[in-house]
This record gives structure tokens, C-alpha cells and sequence, in this order.
């Protein structure tokens, strides 16, 4: 039968005691025959409520900017218990002085916005990437002629990129109408002799004429038809580049 003990035991004539304390044997209460599954899901149970404090003889070390924590200490198995299941302890004594040392080391900032952030210190460990290192880029042909040249933003005077960068805006001024025009496309100034009525043909053009009108075109067909092949010429370019820079064996 469990033993009884009771606090403050001087004798008062009808008070009751401020205080019971009652210490009781675990094993007295046992039955003859105790279910042992009962038993083992009750151990299952406390084990599910561990202290948040762990304590060990070598202190543990932390890489906060990491999330990396590491237990110095002999890995001690307990006898009789599975060996996964002491790992799981082990993994989670960790993982609390992990949540520990971030909640009061590390400071905690909240906002409407971002709700509650808990700033992360520097890393201290170098990690190694998982992948390579992206390799550059290789030149495009045309980048390989612009730096020999100096053309471009390989030029290497002053204010040369400026005066390139001016260079390449989408509107040019017009002198003819006194207006800025497109430099390509509709109404663009790369094709002036599609707005005009009289269009000059040059003396070495004049069989090109004479070849366009026996096709029932004109010169003016020409110069679309030219600016097509300069284009479809140069998509011919980039694609060549595009493959000529393409890393070999990656389809």
C-alpha cells in the first residue's frame, strides 16, 4: 500500500492541513500480472514529452547562418533499445539546442508585411556547391570581330560608349522633314524610297531594274525584297552563333 506523509502534521484541533504530500512506490500499485503492451505504450507516451534543455559533457557547437549544430560527443547507444531509436534521440536532442540557441541568440524582428523574421547570423562553415561553377559564356563571332576592331563598347576612346549608345536609339532625326523618325520598321529611315514618288536608280542598278521590271517588279520591290534576305541572313547568323557557342554533348 502507498505510504502517506503529511505536511505541517503538528496537531490542530479541526484545521486542515495546508499542504499533502503523497509519495507513492510505482511498482506497489502494479498488478500480479501487469500487461506488458500497456506498459510499453506508457514508456511510448513519456518518451513523446522530452525536456527542451539538453545537457551534455562536451558543449554542443553551432553554425547559425548554417543551421548546423554539432555534437562532439561519443555516440553512447543504450542497451537494449533499438539502435534506430536511439539515433531518433539523438537526432532530436540536436535539433532541440539547435531551436534554442537560434531563439535566444538570434534576433527576432516582426512586421505587418513579413510577419515574424528571425535574422540568421553569417554562415561561419564553407559550404561546397553542390553543382560546378557556371562556365562564361564563350564570345559570339560578331563579339570576337567588335573587340579586334574596337568597335562598339570595345572602343576604347572617351566617351565612345556614350556616343555608341546615342548611336543605337530607336529615333534618328530627319533632316528632310525635320522630325524624329524610327530607325526600322514602319515609316522607318532605312527605307526612304518607299514614300517617294520618284525614286533614283543607280547606273550599276539599272540591271537589277531591267531584271525586276521583267519579273513585274520595280525597284522599290527590290529594296523590300533585300531587306528580307539581310534578314533572314542574319537570323541564318545568330543561330550558327547559337550553336557554335552551345556546349558540346548537350543536344
Amino acid at each position: 500500500m502507498p505510504d502517506f506523509e503529511m505536511a505541517n502534521s503538528a496537531p490542530v484541533a479541526s484545521a486542515k492541513p495546508e499542504r499533502l504530500y503523497v509519495f507513492m512506490d510505482p511498482d506497489c500499485c502494479q498488478p500480479d500480472n501487469p500487461n506488458l503492451e500497456d506498459r510499453a505504450t506508457d514508456l511510448k507516451i513519456l518518451k513523446l514529452h522530452r525536456p527542451i534543455t539538453v545537457s551534455k559533457p562536451t558543449p554542443y557547437t553551432f553554425d547559425l547562418g548554417n543551421l548546423m549544430v554539432n555534437d562532439p560527443n561519443p555516440l553512447e547507444l543504450s542497451q537494449g533499445e533499438p539502435l534506430n531509436e536511439s539515433l531518433r534521440a539523438i537526432a532530436r536532442d540536436g535539433a532541440q539546442v539547435l531551436l534554442n540557441q537560434l531563439l535566444t541568440t538570434c534576433n527576432i524582428t516582426s512586421s505587418a508585411q513579413n510577419g515574424v523574421l528571425l535574422n540568421l547570423p553569417p554562415a561561419a562553415t564553407a559550404v561546397p556547391r553542390h553543382k560546378p561553377l557556371p562556365t562564361p559564356k564563350p564570345p559570339t563571332k560578331w563579339e570576337l570581330f567588335a573587340r579586334k576592331k574596337g568597335i562598339g563598347k570595345y572602343n576604347q576612346n572617351p566617351g565612345a560608349a556614350l556616343a555608341d549608345k546615342e548611336r543605337r536609339k530607336k529615333l534618328v532625326y530627319d533632316e528632310a522633314s525635320g522630325e524624329w523618325v524610327p530607325r526600322w520598321g514602319y515609316k522607318g529611315k532605312n527605307k526612304p524610297e518607299d514614300n517617294q514618288w520618284a525614286v533614283e536608280v543607280k547606273e550599276e542598278d539599272w540591271k537589277k531594274e531591267e531584271a525586276a521590271a521583267a519579273k513585274g517588279g520595280s525597284i522599290r520591290g527590290m529594296n523590300r525584297a533585300e531587306r528580307k534576305d539581310r534578314i533572314k541572313r542574319n537570323e541564318r547568323k545568330e543561330r550558327a552563333n547559337e550553336r557554335r557557342s552551345r556546349k558540346p554533348g548537350s543536344g
